[in-house]
């Protein structure tokens, strides 16, 4: 499940959550498809009691997705 992102300076930020079910290996595998197409990166985990994970992806801002930029 993706929730909206926040805008922090140069930095967007996205958080990711994951069930518990999910497995170390379909985790990584997910967080690869987001990098290799996206170009989002790791930028913290936390661990839940119950198993769950919630991800916080980030990516640098570019020109295209600056409000009021024209290239």
């Amino acid at each position: 499940m993706v929730d909206e992102g926040v805008v922090d300076g140069d930095w967007e930020y996205r958080p990711l959550r994951l069930p518990a079910g999910v497995s170390r290996r379909t985790a990584t595998t997910q967080l690869a498809i987001h990098a290799e197409f996206s170009g989002w990166e790791l930028s913290r985990t936390l661990v839940f009691g119950d198993g769950s994970r919630k991800i916080w992806l980030r990516r640098r801002r570019t020109a295209a997705s600056l409000p009021g930029v024209i290239t």
